[in-house]
């Protein structure tokens, strides 16, 4: 066993712990500054996004040195390639949680068409499956892995609930729109997180088992 690899493995497992976290936070909390509008707190989501950045560069170039100099086994080579592979999709959500900020930002102090709540539902389960995910990683679990793919098919009914409530809002009242379409950015962002997991999940299951899953639902 390389001991050396193995601490380093230990590490940088440490450092995804806290990127994970970031992200689940900035999830939660662009939602939060969403409903209640609060502009402030967007801006600063979109600071916390560059430290999410970062987190990943870091980690990548870590997990780059240990296979250049190291020579890996091949289980230890997995879990390294497993990370590059997960920084990258959790980077990807962070971006996307950004996104939802900016558009808080746009809309500023102007009032919603309707209550938001499908949205929220969707980021909260969002979160809840990168927690999952990471604890299936934790423990190279491949039954929770699988199970989380159900999670994000929850998201999917959400999305396409609140996207024919927007698209009815904007053909019953074309001053809509313009809320509308940002509105259907953002639901958007929160589907493509679910889908994000769903990728960190067949990465999961290839370091688990050792075969590759080109599409986690199909294989369910």
């Amino acid at each position: 066993m390389n001991t050396v690899i193995q601490d380093n493995i230990a590490e940088l497992n440490q450092k995804l712990d806290e990127m994970s976290d970031r992200v689940v936070s900035a999830i939660r909390d662009s939602l939060e500054a969403l409903v209640e509008k609060d502009v402030d707190r967007a801006k600063q989501i979109r600071k916390e996004d560059k430290k999410i950045n970062a987190l990943r560069w870091d980690i990548e170039e870590k997990c780059i040195t240990l296979i250049a100099t190291q020579q890996p086994v091949a289980s230890d080579l997995r879990e390294l390639i497993a990370l590059l592979y997960i920084i990258t999709e959790l980077e990807r959500i962070g971006d996307y949680a950004a996104g939802v900020s900016k558009f808080t930002i746009k809309n500023g102090s102007n009032d919603y068409i309707k209550p938001l709540i499908d949205i929220p539902r969707m980021g909260k389960i969002a979160a809840e499956m990168i927690e999952q995910a990471m604890n299936a990683y934790k423990y190279k679990d491949e039954q929770e892995a699988k199970l989380i793919h159900g999670m994000d098919d929850e998201i999917d009914q959400l999305y396409h609930q609140v996207y024919r409530e927007l698209t009815s809002f904007m053909i019953e009242k074309p001053e809509n729109i313009t809320q509308c379409t940002y509105l259907l950015r953002v639901a958007y962002n929160i589907e493509r997180m679910g889908d994000r997991v769903t990728n960190i999940c067949e990465r999961i299951l290839y370091l688990a088992t050792g075969e590759r899953v080109d599409d986690l639902k199909r294989q369910l």
